[in-house]
């Protein structure tokens, strides 16, 4: 092993509590509640196993599963996910990027030096964003379907309004126009099939209070929603508001349930609820509303997680460990997925019947991906096609591409014809977008290392490349 990464796992230690400070630094924005901070308290830690994703028993990819993405993408992805993967390299970087985005001198800020934008958005940005105007998103998301041979994408705008103070009478109004504004540019520029990702509580500062609050939107708010939603709805396009901390949670899917009755009547579901599978709750709450979905005869649209905000929820609301919020995950999943009631995801009496749903499992966990899969081959042996619900497959850009690729790949994929594989892109400027990137990072910052995985295959990716390259395949 070379001396300098030796040198580094020794620092591991040291730089993973630096980590925690330079993330926690990032600012927080309206759609991040300040109640409470994202490192975890020394106090109550959460365990570890709570945290990783990797599962032990994932499966060898074929060899030939990453050979559609380019070169310059593997090559990118395996410089990134091995950066990652190493605490002292992880806090390095977020540091110098964090400086970037707050420097006022020509040379380290990425709005003036136009030869720092440009590595930046050759590399992370590049990575992990779709572009920062409709031709560079059209140009990227084509790219996406037409040679990665994904079936549809989630849009979502980057920018978000700035919490702080409460806000006058006029910048609410603004907050709700420049939210407006970025969901209908995302319909825009989405196709007949695709999804917009979205916060409700990026409507604004006010926004936020009443879904703390639970309360109704503003007639100016709901006046812009239903703008957004009618849009979506015109051009089949699926919304899918983002959970967010539990503190908001109730207030958020309040409305979006409300939505659901008024859209989810037309063939598919237009709005989706996200629900975080590392609450406690969550079985409960989604029959709830699978129940209400069937008593009042609308679409079910059920978007599963495993949730981002963890390191700030109160810790009696979470699983103790990984594994309930696997089986959790899995438990919810396996019910939508059969459309069938069961002991964890029950009705409030027996005899009702199970809603139609739509489904969206975004999920980088292959085990759960893999459970999905089988659920599906077996539905498939007993019923035609058209009669299975609506599914999507969801995987972040620039992550997990060895997931989705064998997904796209996967041989039974043609005759399952309700399903398809969607990669979800952020877009906005490099700013925007560095600020997105940073503050998800934030919220969860053990994601940022549980990159294993995706490290190894991009290696593997490599080296059989490198080795056909001289002949030696």
């Amino acid at each position: 092993m070379p001396p300098r990464i030796r040198h580094l796992q020794r620092l591991e230690g040291l730089a993973a509590s630096q980590l925690d400070r330079t993330l926690t630094a990032t600012p927080r924005f309206v759609h991040s509640s300040s109640r409470r901070p994202v490192s975890l308290p020394s106090t109550s830690p959460v365990p570890s196993q709570l945290l990783s994703s990797t599962s032990p028993q994932s499966p060898t990819h074929s060899k030939a599963t990453l050979a559609r993405l380019p070169t310059a993408s593997v090559l990118r992805s395996y410089l990134i996910t091995r950066m990652s993967s190493s605490p002292a390299l992880l806090t390095l970087c977020f540091t110098i990027l964090r400086r970037m985005l707050d420097s006022k001198s020509y040379l380290m800020s990425i709005e003036k030096n136009p030869l720092l934008s440009r590595l930046l958005k050759s590399t992370f940005y590049a990575q992990f964003c779709a572009g920062e105007n409709k031709n560079e998103v059209v140009r990227n998301t084509s790219t996406a379907r037409e040679l990665l041979g994904y079936d549809g994408i989630i849009l979502e705008y980057a920018l978000e309004v700035l919490g702080g103070t409460a806000p006058t009478a006029e910048e609410t109004a603004r907050e709700i126009q420049v939210w407006k504004k970025g969901m209908l540019q995302s319909v825009d520029m989405a196709r007949e099939g695709d999804f917009i990702g979205l916060k409700w509580s990026g409507l604004g500062r006010h926004a936020l209070h009443l879904l703390k609050t639970q309360q109704d939107p503003t007639p100016e708010m709901w006046s812009a929603i239903i703008t957004a939603c009618d849009a979506a709805a015109t051009k089949h396009v699926a919304l899918l508001p983002g959970a967010e901390e539990e503190a908001t949670n109730p207030g958020l899917e309040k409305w979006t349930l409300r939505l659901q009755k008024k859209y989810n009547t037309r063939g598919r579901a237009i709005l989706y609820t996200t629900y975080q599978c590392y609450l406690k709750s969550i079985p409960g709450r989604l029959a709830q509303h699978l129940e209400t979905a069937q008593k009042e005869g609308y679409i079910a649209g059920v978007k599963l997680v495993r949730g981002a905000y963890l390191a700030s929820e109160p810790r009696e609301l979470v699983w103790e460990n990984k594994e309930g919020t696997d089986a959790c995950y899995d438990a919810c999943a396996e019910a939508v997925l059969k459309r069938e009631w069961t002991d964890k995801v029950a009705p409030s009496m027996p005899g009702i019947p199970f809603p139609e749903v739509n489904i969206v499992l975004a999920t980088h966990n292959i085990a759960s991906v893999e459970k999905a899969k089988k659920i599906r081959a077996a539905q498939l042996l007993s019923s035609p096609p058209e009669s299975l619900p609506r599914l999507a497959y969801a995987q972040l850009q620039g992550m997990a591409d060895e997931i989705s690729q064998e997904l796209v790949q996967n041989p039974g994929k043609q005759a399952d014809i309700q399903a398809k594989v969607v990669k979800c892109m952020t877009w906005g400027t490099t700013t925007e977008c560095l600020n997105f990137l940073l503050r998800r990072a934030s919220e969860n910052k053990e994601a940022a290392m549980r990159t294993e995985d995706t490290r190894r295959a991009m290696g593997t990716e490599l080296w059989r490349r490198m080795k056909g390259a001289f002949g030696l395949a």
